[in-house]
């Protein structure tokens, strides 16, 4: 049986288990027990240094203190919702935020690895707000569409949209000339290029960009609920922090770890949807 590990460019490494027989050596050195092995000190050092009672310690609770405080915001309103309902709210703008961005950021990208004309003339301007990080535009976005929704979905779209743009531009310029060779000795035009070796060649790159841009989204609404709101997870843990309350904290934190890793893990199935023609590495 086998699974796929990790890309490497355009290529899928499959690892591939191989029947061997099982020794404590083996055993030791397999992934699977290596995980535990690293959860479990994890896991392990924070038990410890919530019952330490050295200073700071008065502000960590135990794992097990944790799963008892999402238990009790699950089963109970906060801020008249629940932890799902929290949950879904800060989700729901991170999709609305980052599909805007994709939708306008990828085919951005495109047409300035495309056209120099639009290169020379848009991407000066892609420059002179790429540095900026997103949080630097909450206090003017507050200004401008006020204490709402809007502000948020801003702040995400911001934040996810230079890393589009800038994955599929990268993606474009990194193609290899001969490909564009190929499709003109065989007769096709400016249109066949684009569609036979711009969009299948720059994908790989587009999906990293993917990647990267629900990460950015991610943070960029949990940076927007922590300045300004009342529904979200940032909006928990700032409950938490008003009220001293380190159980709430940290169960707001495990469960943007816990959303952050699925989308993590989504992101690479889309990945694979999108790039189903990489070749794939067995053995290696």
């Amino acid at each position: 049986m086998s699974k796929p590990s990790h890309d490497v460019s355009n290529e899928v490494v499959i690892r591939t288990a191989a029947k061997k027989k099982l020794t404590i050596k083996g055993f030791v050195r397999e992934e699977k027990f290596l995980y535990a092995v690293s959860l479990s000190v994890f896991f392990g050092v924070w038990h410890i240094a919530a019952i330490s009672g050295t200073p700071g310690s008065s502000a960590l609770v135990t794992p097990w203190e944790t799963l008892i405080g999402l238990y009790h915001m699950i089963a109970s309103p906060l801020g008249g919702e629940t932890l799902f309902g929290h949950t879904w709210n800060s989700l729901r703008r991170v999709l609305i935020g980052f599909s805007l961005a994709v939708s306008f950021g990828v085919p951005l990208g495109l047409i300035l690895g495309i056209s120099t004309t639009a290169n020379a003339i848009l991407r000066p301007l892609v420059d002179v707000f790429r540095p900026m990080p997103p949080l630097a535009w909450i206090s003017l976005s507050i200004l401008w569409f006020g204490i709402g929704e809007e502000p948020k979905i801003f702040i995400i779209f911001l934040a996810s949209f230079i890393p589009s743009v800038l994955n599929a531009y990268n993606g474009v310029r990194l193609i290899e000339p001969e490909l564009y060779d190929v499709v003109r000795v065989l007769g096709g035009n400016r249109w066949d290029e684009i569609r036979q070796v711009v969009l299948p060649a720059s994908m790989p790159a587009i999906s990293a960009g993917l990647q990267l841009s629900i990460t950015s989204a991610w943070m960029g609404v949990l940076a927007a609920e922590l300045v300004s709101s009342d529904s979200g997870l940032g909006y928990i843990i700032i409950l938490g922090m008003q009220n001293s309350d380190p159980q709430m904290v940290l169960g707001g934190m495990v469960m943007i770890a816990t959303v952050a890793w699925s989308l993590t893990a989504t992101m690479e199935k889309v990945d694979m949807m999108l790039c189903p023609w990489r070749r794939e590495i067995k053995g290696l």
